[in-house]
């Protein structure tokens, strides 16, 4: 049984959704409400100490860390997340990393919330979200100039694009310009079956 720790608009946990359903894995759902703190509750620190999702449990496994979690399944499902050739793994891990470790962190639930607090709203969550998302896509379609194809890297479905879907949906659901390249390759990605069973609409919100 694979068992899946995830919240349905976690970006991180979208990621993983995807590569599940790129992997043709049946998995059960273990909701874990962010909205309501249930990151943050003892059961499940005690399987992820950092009180975060998404968490994975697979071949007598305990995985967290998307980005660590996607290279895992492609490695042992044979998905080809990553190029065969170095300078071609180089790129997608430089835009995947761009999305998963420098925009998404900073715009996450627990920031932009700490932040809407501790300005006393001057700084509202939302307006903190687009400040470092709308800058933050702009960067990944100046890196997509050179080296994309109907994907972020060719042709092919790569760990970039994992990562580009997940952020691509939190500005359209904030209403925000969206690059010509990033909505391009984001329109040919969510059509195929495997980013339409991970994509939050269909998973839908906890019970």
């Amino acid at each position: 049984m694979i068992t899946l720790y995830d919240y349905w608009r976690s970006s991180a946990a979208y990621r993983v959704r995807i590569a599940l359903a790129l992997a043709d894995l049946p998995f059960a759902r273990v909701h874990v409400n962010l909205l309501t703190g249930d990151q943050r509750s003892d059961v499940n620190r005690a399987r992820n100490p950092q009180g975060l999702v998404p968490i994975l449990d697979i071949d007598g496994l305990r995985l967290t860390q998307s980005l660590a979690i996607c290279e895992y399944l492609s490695e042992t499902r044979t998905l080809g997340l990553l190029p065969a050739d170095a300078p071609g793994r180089a790129r997608v891990r430089a835009i995947a990393h761009t999305i998963a470790m420098e925009i998404a962190p900073v715009a996450n639930l627990g920031v932009r919330t700490f932040v809407a607090q501790a300005t006393d709203g001057r700084v509202t969550a939302e307006d903190w979200q687009k400040r470092f998302i709308a800058p933050g896509l702009n960067a990944v379609e100046t890196l997509l100039a050179t080296g994309a194809g109907a994907f972020c890297h060719g042709d092919a479905v790569t760990l970039a694009d994992l990562c580009l879907i997940p952020q691509a949906y939190n500005a359209n659901r904030l209403g925000l310009p969206v690059p010509p390249t990033v909505a391009a390759i984001a329109a040919r990605a969510t059509a195929l079956p495997a980013f339409v069973a991970a994509h939050p609409d269909t998973v839908g919100p906890p019970p």
